[in-house]
Formats: structure tokens, C-alpha cells, sequence
């Protein structure tokens, strides 16, 4: 079963830009926690995706909350989590294909979305190279190709795999696959032991719209844009499916060379269009910013009459000893960036303003509207994000606004045409009751959102909460998605977590359903049964409590390795000036802000109710417990600044599994401070208080102790 979404945010819902001076370190770390999880869950569906999935966020805004991380991790480097979308590429792979290790690794690309950002990229580049002002610096501009990375390997000429980007590091083998792609050649003529291609697959606009034509006239599913026909094509398990899609590829850049192609990029483009592979034509040398943008114009006019989808630009310095030098910023190259398009737009009329209530009681207005095409795709629902949002925009039941999307998605509104306003409109009044079940509708102050107080009472939050108890990074029950567990709402068979383990008693009422039957009762039973036995990590993702995502949920199973552990916890802290409250916000990457959603959760007599009945009737794995015997067992530890041997989430990771509990913060209680490069407060405040401060140097010469004894 697919994982239910977050509630989908823009950037603003989360914090308004003249604010983010005045954030502290507690709602800094709340921030980056939901932006972890929200923006891990779009890269998941944006990489991995299927045929049948579509991406549930604009890029656009999608780009924006990437941006809004890297603005806080900025400003509060120690704060950036080993799950930030700053330290990682693209998503994890799936089980379907096997897996190859890229010998190079697959980077993302930052984005520029002005002239000034593409002509900071260029004076950044010089500064870094101590290249004069006025020095020439060539790059090549060329269309950003709307489809799926790939990367080729052959060895002696000859193709041997073929694989996805993945997570930057690891890719799906989909080798079989590939090697029914007409544009790819099986061989080539080479004297290199070894050469990678690395490009974009894709399907033209043409073949799309046949490709659909075809389906429906099947009887098919039709695919929703030429990005989701071309994942869906080119991830098939069956080869003989893929054969018979129509996909192209475009060759962009060289992975791992045995022996150099050439000493620029644009020599090894040459190269691989005589060698037989498409470069795309509107590739261009360009010797200075405005050249740059001007090329950028020339592709943005054409963009309706090419036959395949782009939605940028990218630029990289051409010359390979430059690239070297310059190397990358986390998971992107200082040396080229992709120069987004602005997201799509249209013009229509809000019908109606509805209320939908999320798993943790989000309350989010969505404007339903005329239907209207944009960009291709009939858009007939708008999100509103909050309250604030419609008072800001002066949006009222009626109006004619401007819509704008970017991929398929829910679009957003981007103002009201005012103008065009009849005096007929109405204004929307945002309820103080939940709309499902009547509960208070409350906004905490200083929060964005408005939220129901039912909790369990209220159906909505029940029903949203039991599609993630049975998702796939907690329970992963198969054969339970989203309809299922509506239905089975619906006849009053589940209304907790714990109901669905009451299911398997009703083997013969689901055979009876209507599209049931006896199989899919008995696999349904079957898939309940085997997640009796499940990881405490997984149970506490599971719970769908506000802010906890996979990353926290394993770092408080760790602490807090039982469930009764857990639950006596929050009853010892419930008083915020307890050691119970002070251990549990000295988790490092646990603020204050988390730690009260967790506690407010596990102190709600119907959750402690349901955490007792989970309890009874489920086998809960602790989860694996680090070294008692090293040097840093039971010891505490923090690390500051910038460490140069490994990176800090390296640190701590290695840290945790030699036995030691890694804070954020420094107290009496702390054993030792690590400090890197640019160590500031947190290293003053050990001195005052006494701690021992080690250096990186030390801090390795001491756990190195742990591998020779």
C-alpha cells in the first residue's frame, strides 16, 4: 500500500520570509523535520514514480522548499539532519529491479530562477577559480529534458548495464529495458576500456498523445503527461511492454571515462553525437551571462513547438579541469545549474471553497473551479493552504483568479483578478468547527494552520490516520490501501490501529465484499498476520503523530526502547521542568516543538488506550541496541563545527552505533565535545562548564581504539 501523503505546504505555509531572521534554534529544528519528511515523500513519488503515480506538489514550489532548507540550515548549520534533502539525490530504490553501484556518482543541480541568479552563478565560479572579472569563461546552455536520468556503461564498445539515477549513489538495473530503446546503441567504436553516458530518457509529445490514443481504445489506463508514460515505460518488468513504447534519449554529459573523451564538455557532446547518440540540437557554447540568458529566451519561445517537454535550462562551465576544480556543494555541482521555467498559468472562476480535514486535523480550504486547461491538463481544484493565505490574497467565493501548475498536480491560485470582480462575490468564513464532526476547530498561536480537536472522534482524522498506520514505511500491509480501509470505516469494521488486527476474525465477511472473494480474503488475513511482529520504529511512524517522521521515529525507539519505556516517559514529563522532559529534548534533532506534539499524543487518555491494546496483541522489536564495550558507551557526546574527515551526520551516525547518546545541545551532563573547524558557542559553553573538549584529530584517535582493541 502506498504511503499516504503529508499535507501538501508551500514554503509560505511554513514561514513567511521576513521571519526567518527572528526563528529560534526549537522552531528551526521543528521546521527542518517537517521539511525532511515532505519533501522526502515528493522525491520518493518524483523518482520511483509509476505510470499510475503523479507528483502532488508544483516544481515550482517544490523548488521553494528545498530553497527554505537551505535558508535555515544556513542560518543553523548544527540543525541539518542526515535525512535533509541537502544531503541526499533523488530516492532510495526499489525492490523491483536490481541494484548498480554508480561508479560515479548521479548529482541534482541547484536552480536559478532570475537573470540575477544565473549571473551570481557566473561570479561565483570566478571568485572560486580567482578568475578576473572580465576573464572569458565559456558555458554550454542546453534544454533541460523533462524525463527520468539515465546512465549507460560499456566496456569495450559494448553495452552492460543500464541504470536510474536512484539515490545518486545506488540505481535500478533496468539494463533489459534499455536495450530496447532505438536512440541507444547496443555498441560503439571505441578504444576505451570503459566509457559511462549519462542522458535523459523521454517520450515525444506525438508519440504521447498515440501512445493514449491507443490506450483508451484498449480499454487502458491513459497516462496523465509524457514524463509519467516515459517512468511507466521504462520501469516495466516486462521488457517486451517497453519494447513497445515509443521512448527516446538524450546524451548530456559523460559519466566514468577510463581514459579522458576530450577537454571540455563540449568535445565529449561532439564526440558522442559522431559516436551515434542524440545530443539535443538547441545546445549552445555561450561566453557570458547575457549570451546566456539570451539563449534561455530563444528556447523559452520555442518551448510549445518542440515535440518533447522541457522545463529549463541548464548552463555548465565547459572546460573539465574548471569542473574539477570546482567540484560540488553537497549533492550538486558548483560547476552547472538548471534555469527553471516559471510554473505554467491559466485564468477560471472559484465555484466553491470546501474544507478537508488531514490525518493530524489540518484543516485546508481547496477552491473548487471551473474547469480549465493549463498547460495541457484540465485543472479543476486549487489548494488554498490556510485561512491566512485566503485573507492575504483576498480570495472570495467567485472570483476570477490566475491558476498556475507545474506538472500534474494540484494547482495553486497566484492572485485575484480583481478587476473583473462583479460585486456578486462572497466571502469564504473559515469554520470554527471541525466540518466532518463538530470538534473546535483550534489554531495554536503562532501556527498557520487551523486544526480539528477530535482526534479519533473525528471520522476524517480517523480514516487519514488508519491509511497511514497501514502504509508503507509503517506497517506495509499489502492488500490494505486506501479504499479498503474506507470501506471497511464505512461498515464500522475498523476505527483504531488496533481494529485491524480484529479483521482477521471477519475472513468470511470480506470474501463476501464485492470484488473480494475468497483469495484476496485469505492474502489479505495472511498480510495482517505477518505484521503482528513489528519493529518499535515502524509503530511509532505508524501512530501518524504530528512531526514525527521515519528519521525521529528511530531516533526516540532508540531511546526509548520499549513501548512501556516510551509511554512512562511522557507521563514523567508531562511537567516540562522534569529530567524526563530534559533527557527526551536533549535527543539530538529533537526540540521543543516535537518532544510537545510527541507528549501531547502519548498523554491523550484514548491514545494511551490504544497504545495498550497494540501492546496486548502485537510481538514489538526493540530496535538494535549500539556497543556496550566501546570507548564511547553510555557516554555522551556532542559535535560542533565543521568536521573535514567525514561529515558530522557521518559522525554521528558512527557515534550512536559505538554506544554513545549524541545531543544537540551542551549541559553538566555532557562527556565530550567534539569540535571541528569554526567551533563557536557550543564549545565556549564546555569550556565554562568544564566538559573536555576534544579535536576532530582526537576524537578519531580515541574511537580508533575501539577497531585495534
Amino acid at each position: 500500500s502506498m504511503p499516504k501523503a503529508p499535507a501538501m505546504k508551500t514554503a509560505d505555509d511554513f514561514i513567511s520570509p521576513d521571519v526567518l531572521d527572528r526563528l529560534d534554534s526549537a522552531e528551526a529544528e521543528a521546521i527542518l523535520t517537517e521539511l525532511a519528511e515532505l519533501i522526502s515523500h515528493y522525491d520518493r513519488l518524483y523518482h520511483n514514480s509509476s505510470e499510475e503515480r503523479q507528483a502532488l506538489l508544483p516544481d515550482s514550489e517544490y523548488d521553494r522548499l528545498v530553497a527554505l532548507n537551505s535558508l535555515i540550515e544556513k542560518k543553523f548549520p548544527a540543525l541539518i539532519r542526515p535525512d535533509s534533502p541537502s544531503q541526499r539525490v533523488g530516492s532510495a530504490v526499489t525492490e523491483q529491479f536490481g541494484k548498480i553501484e554508480h561508479t560515479l556518482p548521479m548529482l541534482s543541480l541547484s536552480n536559478a530562477f532570475s537573470d540575477e541568479d544565473v549571473a551570481d552563478f557566473v561570479e561565483r565560479i570566478k571568485r572560486f577559480l580567482s578568475l578576473s572579472a572580465d576573464a572569458e569563461l565559456r558555458f554550454t546552455a542546453e534544454p533541460k529534458i523533462d524525463g527520468l536520468s539515465l546512465s549507460l556503461r560499456y566496456e569495450h564498445g559494448k553495452l552492460v548495464t543500464g541504470a536510474t539515477r536512484g539515490d545518486g549513489q545506488i540505481g535500478e538495473d533496468i539494463t533489459a529495458n534499455v536495450r530496447t530503446i532505438a536512440d541507444i546503441p547496443h555498441r560503439i567504436e571505441t578504444d576505451h576500456e570503459v566509457i559511462e553516458i549519462r542522458g535523459e530518457v523521454y517520450m515525444s509529445r506525438s508519440d504521447f498523445e498515440i501512445l493514449n490514443a491507443d490506450q483508451q481504445r484498449e480499454g487502458g489506463k491513459k497516462f496523465a503527461n509524457p514524463r509519467n508514460a516515459a517512468a511507466g515505460s521504462l520501469r516495466q518488468k516486462d521488457p517486451r511492454i517497453t519494447a513497445g513504447r515509443p521512448l527516446r534519449f538524450f546524451a548530456y554529459a559523460s559519466g566514468y571515462l577510463s581514459q579522458p573523451l576530450g577537454s571540455c564538455h563540449s568535445e565529449f557532446l561532439s564526440w558522442a553525437e559522431a559516436a551515434g547518440f542524440a545530443v539535443n540540437p538547441l545546445t549552445k557554447i555561450c561566453s557570458s551571462p547575457s549570451e546566456m540568458l539570451s539563449h534561455y529566451q530563444l528556447i523559452a519561445s520555442q518551448r510549445q513547438e518542440l515535440d518533447y517537454e522541457i522545463d529549463g535550462v541548464v548552463y555548465k562551465a565547459d572546460r573539465y579541469d574548471y569542473q574539477d576544480r570546482l567540484g560540488q556543494v553537497s549533492r550538486a555541482p558548483r560547476w552547472a545549474i538548471a534555469h527553471k521555467f516559471p510554473a505554467e498559468q491559466a485564468v477560471t472562476i472559484i465555484e466553491e471553497i470546501d474544507i478537508q480535514v488531514g490525518r493530524t486535523g489540518a484543516l485546508t480550504p481547496v477552491a473548487r473551479l471551473k474547469p480549465v486547461q493549463v498547460g495541457g491538463v484540465t485543472v479543476s481544484n486549487a489548494t488554498l493552504h490556510n485561512e491566512d493565505e485566503i485573507r492575504r490574497k483576498d480570495i472570495r467565493i467567485g472570483d476570477m483568479v490566475v491558476v498556475q501548475r507545474a506538472g500534474d498536480v494540484i494547482p495553486q491560485i497566484v492572485r485575484v483578478m480583481e478587476a473583473e470582480r462583479s460585486g456578486n462575490e462572497q466571502n469564504f468564513i473559515f469554520p470554527a468547527e471541525c466540518p466532518v464532526c463538530s470538534s473546535p476547530a483550534l489554531r495554536p498561536e503562532g501556527e498557520a494552520v487551523r486544526r480539528c480537536s477530535g482526534g479519533f472522534s473525528c471520522s476524517a482524522q480517523s480514516v487519514e490516520r488508519l491509511k497511514h498506520f497501514v502504509s508503507r514505511n509503517a506497517f506495509d500491509i499489502d492488500g490494505l490501501g486506501d479504499k479498503q480501509i474506507e470501506l471497511f470505516y464505512s461498515l464500522g469494521w475498523i476505527e483504531y490501529p488496533s481494529d485491524i488486527f480484529s479483521l482477521t476474525t471477519r475472513r468470511d465477511e470480506i470474501a463476501a465484499l464485492s470484488g473480494m472473494g475468497d483469495k484476496s480474503a485469505d492474502k489479505l488475513i495472511a498480510a495482517i498476520e505477518m505484521r503482528r511482529h513489528i519493529e518499535l520504529e515502524k509503530l511509532i511512524f505508524g501512530l501518524g503523530i504530528r512531526q514525527i517522521g521515519e528519521a525521529t521515529a528511530k531516533l526516540i525507539a532508540q531511546r526509548y526502547p520499549d513501548l512501556s519505556l516510551l509511554t512512562q516517559m511522557a507521563q514523567d514529563a508531562q511537567d516540562r521542568d522534569t529530567s524526563a522532559y530534559a533527557e527526551l529534548i536533549s535527543i539530538d534533532q529533537i526540540g521543543a516543538s516535537v518532544a510537545d506534539d510527541l507528549l501531547n499524543f502519548l498523554n491523550r487518555a484514548e491514545n494511551q488506550l490504544e497504545l495498550q491494546k497494540l501492546a496486548t496483541i502485537l510481538t514489538i522489536i526493540a530496535p538494535e541496541q549500539p556497543q556496550q564495550d566501546s570507548v564511547l558507551s553510555g557516554k555522551t557526546i556532542v559535535f560542533t563545527g565543521t568536521l573535514t574527515t567525514v561529515s558530522r551526520n557521518e559522525a554521528k551516525a558512527q557515534a550512536e552505533r559505538l554506544g554513545a547518546k549524541v545531543s544537540g545541545s551542551v549541559s553538566g551532563k555532557t562527556d565530550f565535545l567534539v569540535a571541528g573547524a569554526d567551533a563557536g558557542s557550543k564549545a565556549a559553553k564546555a569550556q565554562a562548564l568544564g566538559v573536555e573538549i576534544l579535536s576532530e584529530e582526537a576524537y578519531l584517535a580515541l574511537i580508533s581504539q575501539n577497531s585495534t582493541s
